[in-house]
């Protein structure tokens, strides 16, 4: 079976890390390279944490350290959900730096989608500073790009403004760059990610899993992305998702903008699903998930890793 070349841009991050898990295990997937991006911690701290998790499961794949900082803005983080290394509660082997190319994430990028015989697909589950760089200084490169699944955005409110999701409204300018970009485009959003959930009893179940159960479960009792008792929230799984098994989610076709001046709203993904704008669409937006089948499904990914 010829395996679907992608790329993970990402700022782990606990969930960030169960994403990463079920992408390298999967049987479907080639993870050709994985890009670092400032978001829930610093780029040092998201580079590391690549770098463990790659240790821990003892998989080569290439790193790259990508923006430090948000195009324009300040920058922000979440170590209040993530704790302050970006993945609190489990003792890591420190890496070593033997994976870490001396490329940044953009050139990395770039070498890597022109380089394959297959058009690539990118999957960013944290801001989208790299990809809009990537866009803007290599446009060649949207010829062989598949398409870009994103974890990020809300179809309704946010969980970091009052309107805006986190992963936008820590770089929005990057995240009009890539939705005006023409690419084909799935945002798996907020919507879905609240109900993504895994719930105690899957905790239980994970502990004694394998190696990497055991892991996630450590992680879990500190993630502040919903609560052991209630069920954690998997928003960055949902990218990994819609791109193995698409049919758990119900998904529109549909303009999407991004707000940047709004005093109150920058950040929000303007989702146009009642086609007030009179635009052509230019995403495919996940408004809908099954949470039972989902619950399934990420379970059964976990049980493939080591």
């Amino acid at each position: 079976m010829l395996k679907r070349p992608i790329i993970i841009d990402t700022d782990p991050g606990i969930d960030d890390a169960v994403a990463i898990a079920i992408a390298l295990f999967s049987e479907e997937l080639d993870v050709k390279l994985i890009t670092t991006i400032s978001g829930n911690v610093g780029i040092d701290k998201v580079t590391r944490n690549a770098l463990k998790l790659l240790k821990y499961w003892n998989k080569e794949v290439p790193v790259a350290m990508g923006a430090s900082t948000p195009l324009i803005r300040q920058p922000e983080d979440a170590s209040d959900i993530h704790g302050a290394s970006g993945m609190e509660g489990f003792d890591f082997e420190e890496p070593t730096n033997e994976l870490l190319l001396k490329e940044n994430a953009v050139n990395a990028m770039y070498r890597v989608i022109q380089e394959s015989e297959t058009p690539v697909t990118l999957i960013p589950i944290g801001p989208l500073t790299n990809i809009a760089l990537l866009l803007k200084v290599y446009p060649e490169v949207k010829s062989n790009i598949q398409e870009i699944i994103l974890m990020g955005g809300s179809v309704s409110r946010g969980n970091k403004g009052v309107m805006s999701e986190f992963n936008i409204h820590v770089d929005p300018e990057a995240a009009k760059i890539v939705f005006d970009s023409g690419l084909p485009i799935v945002m798996a959003g907020l919507d879905v990610g609240l109900k993504a959930l895994v719930l105690p009893e899957d905790s239980a179940k994970l502990e004694h899993m394998n190696a990497t159960g055991k892991m996630l479960h450590s992680l879990f009792k500190r993630y502040r992305g919903g609560s052991m008792k209630t069920g954690l929230k998997m928003y960055d799984s949902c990218a990994i998702a819609y791109l193995l098994k698409p049919d758990l989610f119900e998904a529109v076709d549909t303009f999407v903008d991004v707000e940047l001046n709004g005093s109150l709203t920058a950040g929000t993904t303007v989702v146009d699903l009642k086609g007030y704008l009179g635009k052509p669409s230019n995403a495919k937006v996940c408004i809908d998930v099954d949470p039972e089948r989902f619950r399934e499904w990420l379970l059964d990914s976990l049980r493939k890793c080591n």
